[in-house]
C-alpha cells in the first residue's frame, strides 16, 4: 500500500477562524492525504484570543482528520501597532518552529491572505527539507499594505517588495484567485509557467434555500464578512440617508465583524439612519444561506483603489452558490463576473448616486426578474466555480 502523501499547510488563520482553507484541507483528507496545519492562536477578526484558546491551552488539536499545530502569536488587537505585532510574532514563532520541528512533509502549501510574511515560514521549511512549496495568493503585496495602511514610503514598501520577490522566487507553483493577480505576479519577473489562476469556491452548505415565513418584509440588502476599511462600507450610511429622504423602506443587514465596525456604527448614528441597519455580529457560515434566502439582494463593495479592481472576493462565490441576486459597488474582475453571469447590478466604487439609483431600480423589480438573477447566479457558480473540479485540479500537483 502506498504511503499517504503528507501536506504541511501554513496558514496564519485556521479553524475555528472561518477561511476557505478549512474546507480545502478537509477535502484533501477525504482524498487520502495526510494534512498538518501550522497556524496561530485564533483571534480573527475580533483581535482577541477565542474563548478556550491561549498561549497554554489547545496548542495542538485534531479536527476533521487534520492535525493542527498552533504557534504563539500576539493577538491583532484594535490598532495598527497590534496588527504589526501580530504579523511579526507569527513569523518569528514560525522560524523557531521550523528550526526545531521533526515533522517531515512531502509538500508545503501556504494559504496567503494578508500577511504575505507568513509565506516565509513555508519557504524556510521547504528549503530545509528540500520539498516543493506551493503558494495560494489571496492578497497582493506590497499593494495591499500600501492601500490598507496608507503607507507610501519607499523605505518601507521597497523591502516588502524584495521580500515578496524572494517568496515568489522560492515557490515551485503559485496559484492566484483572479486572472489579474496572475498578471501582476508575472509582472514581478515570475515565470508564467508556474503561476496559475485557481478561483475560490463555495462550500457545499452554500446553496439556495426557501425564504422563512417570518422574514422581514422590508426590502433587505445583506452584506456578509469582514467589516474592514477595504470593504468600502462607508458608502452604505450615505446611501441610507438618501433613501430615507425619499421615504424608501430599505433594511441593510450587516453580518460580520471587524476593525471598522465601531467607526461604521458611529457613521450610521451620525446620519440618523439607525432604524435602517441591523448589525448581527459574526454568524456561523452555515447560517448564511438562510440569511441570504431571507434577503432581497446581497451586497459587495470595495475601497476605491486599483488593487480591488483586480480582486474577486470570496463572498462572491458564496453569494452566487446561494442564488443571491447581487448589488455591487465594484469594478474590474468582480464587475465583469456579475455582468457575465447577469446576476445583479453594479456601479462604480464609491458612486453614491449610481448606487442609490440601482437600489431604487432593484427594489422595483418584479418576481420574474428577480428569479432570473437568482437562477443566473447559481448556474454561473456551478459552471465556473465548481468545487470538485477545482479540488481535483489542484490535487494533481501533489502526486
Amino acid at each position: 500500500m502506498n504511503k499517504k502523501k503528507h501536506i504541511l499547510v501554513v496558514s496564519q488563520y485556521f479553524y475555528p477562524e472561518q477561511f476557505r482553507i478549512n474546507d480545502i484541507c478537509t477535502e484533501w483528507v477525504k482524498r487520502g492525504y495526510k494534512v498538518t496545519v501550522l497556524t496561530g492562536i485564533p483571534n480573527y477578526p475580533q483581535g482577541e484570543y477565542f474563548e478556550g484558546y491561549d498561549l497554554v491551552h489547545k496548542r495542538t488539536e485534531e479536527w476533521n482528520g487534520i492535525r493542527i499545530i498552533r504557534i504563539p502569536l500576539i493577538p491583532r488587537g484594535h490598532n495598527s501597532i497590534g496588527l504589526v505585532a501580530n504579523y511579526f510574532s507569527f513569523v518569528i514563532s514560525g522560524f523557531i518552529w521550523k528550526s526545531l520541528t521533526k515533522i517531515k512533509a512531502d509538500y508545503v502549501f501556504t494559504f496567503e491572505v494578508s500577511p504575505m510574511t507568513q509565506a516565509l515560514i513555508g519557504v524556510w521549511y521547504a528549503k530545509k527539507n528540500k520539498i516543493p512549496h506551493y503558494l495560494y495568493v489571496q492578497d497582493l503585496w506590497p499593494e495591499n499594505v500600501e492601500i490598507v495602511t496608507g503607507i507610501h514610503s519607499p523605505f518601507i514598501l521597497k523591502p516588502i517588495g524584495k521580500m515578496v520577490d524572494y517568496i515568489y522566487k522560492n515557490c515551485n507553483q503559485i496559484f492566484a484567485t483572479s486572472p489579474s493577480f496572475v498578471k501582476e505576479i508575472c509582472k514581478r519577473g515570475v515565470d508564467e509557467e508556474k503561476v496559475h489562476y485557481w478561483p475560490q469556491y463555495a462550500e457545499e452548505f452554500y446553496r439556495p434555500m426557501e425564504p422563512s415565513k417570518d422574514r422581514d418584509k422590508r426590502f433587505t440588502i445583506t452584506f456578509t464578512g469582514n467589516i474592514g476599511y477595504a470593504q468600502g462600507l462607508d458608502i452604505l450610511p450615505k446611501v441610507a440617508e438618501k433613501l430615507k429622504k425619499e421615504n424608501v423602506d430599505v433594511k441593510f443587514l450587516i453580518v460580520g465583524d471587524g476593525r471598522y465596525r465601531e467607526e461604521f456604527e458611529h457613521e450610521i448614528k451620525e446620519r440618523n439612519v439607525d432604524e435602517m441597519f441591523e448589525l448581527t455580529g459574526r454568524k456561523e457560515p452555515k447560517a448564511i444561506p438562510q440569511i441570504l434566502a431571507d434577503s432581497d439582494a446581497a451586497f459587495i463593495s470595495f475601497m476605491d483603489s486599483p488593487l480591488f479592481s483586480k480582486t474577486i472576493p470570496a463572498k462572491l462565490q458564496s453569494y452566487m452558490a446561494c442564488g443571491a441576486p447581487i448589488i455591487a459597488a465594484a469594478s474590474g474582475e468582480t464587475k465583469q463576473i456579475i455582468e457575465q453571469a447577469d446576476c445583479g447590478i453594479c456601479c462604480k466604487i464609491g458612486d453614491l448616486e449610481s448606487l442609490f439609483c440601482n437600489i431604487m431600480k432593484f427594489s422595483s423589480l418584479n418576481y420574474e426578474e428577480i428569479k432570473k438573477y437568482k437562477k443566473n447566479a447559481y448556474q454561473y457558480n456551478l459552471t465556473n466555480f465548481n468545487k470538485e473540479i477545482l479540488i481535483n485540479w489542484i490535487s494533481k500537483f501533489f502526486g
